[in-house]
C-alpha cells in the first residue's frame, strides 16, 4: 500500500482578492499530479503553500507525516533541505561557477552523491566543466533539475519546469522526473500551462473559479 506523502485540507488564501478556498489534495508515493489553470489563478501560490514557503490564510498541510505549521524553523529547514525538491522556471544557478560546482553544492548540503546516470539521462554530463554563463537556457534548466534531483528529495514541487524548453527537451525532462519518482518511491506536483506535459502525470487538476477540481 502506497504511503501518503502530502495531505492538504481546507486550504484558502487571498491577497487583495481571494485566490482559492476549500482546497483538498492528497499525494502518494510514486504519484505525479499536475495543476493547470490560467495565469493569475493562483497555481504558483498553491505550490508555495504545499511546499511550506507560504502559510495559507486557513487550512492545514501535512508533509511526510508532519504538520508543517507545528515545526520549528530549524525543523522546517531540515525538511526542505533533505526531503523536498523545488524546481522553478528560473533556475537560480551560480553563474560564476561550473555546472558541476552547482550540483555539488546541493549534494554536499544533503550529504548525497552525484548520480552520473542522471547527468547522462538529462544529456548534460559533457557540460559539467563549463561555466553556467556559457550554457544555453535549456542546458541551464537541466543543470538546475539535476541539482534538485541529486539531493534525492522525497517530494518534488515543480513550477513550470519545462516552460522555457523546446518540445523535445521538455518531454525528456518530464520522462526523467517521472522515472525518478518511480525509482525512488517519491512523488511529483507539477504546475504547468502545457496540457501535454500535464497529461503525462497520473492525475491532473484545474484551478479555476477559486476551486481545485480534478480533471477526469
Amino acid at each position: 500500500m502506497s504511503q501518503i506523502l502530502l495531505t492538504a485540507k481546507n486550504i484558502a488564501h487571498k491577497f487583495d482578492y481571494e485566490l482559492f478556498n476549500n482546497v483538498h489534495l492528497e499525494l502518494k508515493e510514486q504519484e505525479s499530479i499536475a495543476i493547470v489553470g490560467r495565469s493569475g489563478s493562483g497555481k504558483s501560490t498553491l505550490l508555495h503553500i504545499l511546499s511550506s514557503f507560504i502559510k495559507p490564510n486557513s487550512g492545514n498541510v501535512t508533509l511526510l507525516g508532519k504538520d508543517i505549521y507545528l515545526l520549528s524553523e530549524e525543523q522546517l529547514e531540515n525538511l526542505r533541505r533533505y526531503e523536498l525538491g523545488i524546481i522553478f522556471q528560473a533556475h537560480y544557478l551560480f553563474k560564476g561557477m561550473t555546472a558541476l560546482d552547482n550540483i555539488e553544492i546541493a549534494t554536499l548540503l544533503s550529504k548525497e552523491k552525484i548520480d552520473n546516470n542522471l547527468l547522462e539521462r538529462l544529456e548534460i554530463k559533457e557540460l559539467m566543466t563549463q561555466k553556467i554563463g556559457e550554457l544555453s537556457g535549456g542546458q541551464q534548466q537541466r543543470v538546475s533539475i539535476a541539482r534538485v534531483l541529486s539531493k534525492k528529495p522525497k517530494i518534488i514541487f515543480a513550477d513550470e519546469p519545462t516552460g522555457n524548453l523546446d518540445k523535445e527537451t521538455a518531454k525528456l525532462v518530464m520522462e526523467v522526473l517521472l522515472e525518478y519518482i518511480k525509482n525512488n518511491n517519491s512523488a511529483l506536483i507539477l504546475v504547468t500551462h502545457d496540457i501535454e506535459m500535464a497529461e503525462l502525470c497520473n492525475r491532473s487538476f484545474k484551478l479555476e473559479q477559486k476551486a481545485l477540481k480534478e480533471i477526469l
